[in-house]
């Protein structure tokens, strides 16, 4: 990162930033050195941070890839341009037509609500510690833990966001550490502790990983 930017904390914005990170974590870690030979590379996920970024995540939640990107792109073509006025003015109807839950469009109009009428800043939770961020999603109904750190992940490009709540993760740093089928919320945040200030390429890490495992044991080419 150059030093001009004067961070607390890094950010992750380029493939090589990734690879910064798994070396350093494939030089502390045992466990991630085995995710990374398995797995290879993990992708740099980016999204673009603000309205749109935050709306992409609460549509994806609990979903395969390949329909959250099917109900992404129906819902952001009924409202093009997508943003929060937008969301606020559409009918039930037509949010329910693009494939969305009735609880994943009460959350969307709420994240709006809070946009519109100023009380959630993206804008300014840019550059803010990781704490302030948590904290002024958390405030919005609808967003917990797991959002507001994919927020932070993949939007923001925090380095050292993490999802310990993440049931994928818990389960392929549990086949990794060999420490049975799945870690507890706790296990798994007392684990990351020794990979910071990379834990969010930890977390790409072992999505890869698990990924992998996942296709080995069903036989699929990874």
């Amino acid at each position: 990162m150059p030093p001009a930017k004067k961070l607390k904390h890094i950010v992750i914005e380029t493939d090589d930033d990734v690879r910064t990170g798994v070396r350093a974590l494939r030089r502390k870690c045992p466990i991630l050195r085995h995710a990374h030979d398995v797995a290879g590379d993990p992708p740099l996920r980016r999204r673009e941070a603000g309205f749109e970024g935050l709306a992409r995540i609460i549509v994806g939640q609990q979903l395969s890839i390949a329909s959250a990107a099917a109900i992404w792109g129906r819902f952001e073509q009924s409202l093009r341009p997508l943003n929060a006025a937008k969301v606020l003015k559409a009918s039930d109807t037509v949010l329910r037509g693009a494939g969305l839950s009735g609880g994943k469009i009460r959350t969307l109009r709420a994240i709006s609500t809070a946009v519109t009428s100023g009380a959630l800043d993206l804008n300014a939770l840019e550059a803010a510690p990781e704490l302030v961020v948590h904290e002024a999603l958390r405030q919005v109904n609808g967003i917990g833990p797991w959002t507001a750190d994919i927020y932070l992940m993949f939007c923001l490009g925090r380095a050292d966001a993490f999802a310990a709540g993440d049931l994928a993760l818990q389960i392929a740093a549990a086949i990794a550490a060999k420490r049975g089928d799945r870690l507890t919320l706790v296990e798994l945040e007392e684990l990351a502790e020794t990979w910071r200030p990379w834990r969010g390429v930890a977390a790409r890490l072992l999505w890869a990983y698990y990924a992998a495992v996942k296709a080995q044991r069903s036989g699929a080419p990874v």
